[in-house]
């Protein structure tokens, strides 16, 4: 059921609370937990407050009078009557149990759950030790109403140290961006995906599948020594909403990066920008085309050689890739078009990369790349002084430009 239902059967049991009586109100609630069908008892226990043993015990005198026999009558409660609710015999346990669940808990080392995690049962247990009598089902009760706790997961939300310029480049970065979009010149995304695994192993997620038959695969995730891991590094043309991913068999390093601007240029990025003079690289701080990687630089100041083109490169500041557009525009969807499938193959992740599209019309390109990239290679000074690379004026170390040698 879900919670458009419970407000319903909530409003319903609301008005007729004042008019019915005990027996009245035990077999309206088990009239409406039948009506909902499965799981009706747990939602109508829900919105109404009443025991499920109360809901159940009206199912059986409902089927009594459907059989053609008269249910017993029994005598009915008069209002106010029965068992008090605990929290009124016992007028300390609600604040004592939200002292436990406070979250300030695990730091108080007179805590009885300073190192255990907060489950009912330990709930029940800390407060039976504190003089309370009470089981786990119904610490859970109470910790949803009337304490208003909910079981919840961890969020993503703290981005570590805050450099005092992430604005800054952030607007910088959207300014340069839009003078490239306006003046025609390709805006690019860049970064690399997550290691994948290729064989029949895991894949986080669901699919429809007939009932009963979820695919095999193994139990453990010990790489595969003829398959082994891929490397996709993704290129995501911000303007055209099209990519590119080169799923490499090798190490993911500076020049299997830029190899994949390249192969992007060759296949997508020229046809698309046949009058191109600049290109803008917006990409990670880290990595494999980290700002400090100088391998990067020099595999840069090679494309510029070849393709003619000035390249701009704009990093983001330190912990904040996943603002970088590739992320939430490419990389996401990519996860969840391949959800639930083992990565079988090599042909299989290319062909699951390239079906992923959007309703805002996303389409990408998608090849192995079986290159050779050597991890350790070494960028001498000289190599180094050998780029063509001017800084700018704003944080140089993450905004420069590489212009070609030869602009014959």
């Amino acid at each position: 059921m879900n919670a458009s239902s419970d407000r319903a059967v909530q409003d319903k049991f609301s008005s007729l609370v004042p008019i019915l009586d005990e027996r009245a109100r035990r077999l309206w609630a088990a009239a409406e937990a039948k009506a909902l069908g499965r799981g009706g008892v747990s939602a109508v226990a829900r919105a109404t407050g009443l025991s499920r043993t109360t809901i159940h015990r009206g199912l059986s005198e409902l089927e009594t009078a459907a059989s053609g026999r008269s249910p017993a009558e029994g005598r009915v409660r008069a209002p106010g009557g029965g068992r008090k609710p605990v929290t009124e015999t016992d007028p300390t346990l609600l604040s004592d149990l939200e002292q436990l669940v406070e979250p300030t808990t695990r730091g108080d080392p007179e805590s009885p759950l300073r190192w255990t995690c907060k489950s009912v049962r330990q709930l029940a247990e800390a407060l039976g030790e504190a003089g309370h009598r009470i089981g786990r089902q119904k610490v859970a009760e109470l910790l949803q109403d009337p304490l208003g706790y909910s079981l919840q997961a961890n969020r993503k939300v703290r981005e570590g140290g805050r450099h005092p310029d992430r604005d800054a480049q952030f607007i910088h970065i959207n300014e340069k961006a839009m003078d490239f979009q306006r003046r025609g010149q390709p805006v690019i995304s860049v970064d690399t995906k997550k290691k994948e695994l290729v064989g029949d192993f895991r894949n986080g997620g669901r699919e429809y599948r007939p009932k009963g038959c979820p695919e095999p695969v193994r139990v453990y995730d010990f790489v595969d020594a003829t398959l082994g891991k891929v490397n996709p590094y993704g290129v995501y043309d911000v303007a055209g909403n099209v990519g590119w991913v080169s799923v490499g068999t090798d190490h993911d390093t500076a020049e299997f990066a830029v190899e994949s601007i390249r192969r992007w240029y060759r296949r997508m990025g020229r046809p698309r920008y046949p009058d191109a003079t600049e290109l803008l690289i917006t990409a990670d701080g880290g990595g494999s085309n980290g700002h400090r990687v100088r391998l990067w630089k020099t595999a840069l100041q090679a494309l510029a050689d070849e393709i003619g083109l000035r390249i701009h490169v704009c990093h983001f500041p330190p912990g904040t890739s996943k603002w970088n557009k590739i992320e939430h525009r490419m990389f996401s969807h990519i996860t969840m078009n391949w959800r639930g499938r083992p990565l079988v193959s090599h042909e299989v992740i290319v062909n699951l990369i390239s079906a992923t599209t959007t309703a805002a019309g996303l389409k990408i390109a998608a090849e192995i790349d079986e290159g050779v990239y050597p991890k350790g290679v070494k960028v001498t000074d000289e190599q180094l002084a050998e780029v063509r690379l001017t800084r700018d004026e704003f944080h140089g170390e993450w905004n420069y430009r590489i212009s070609p040698k030869c602009t014959c």
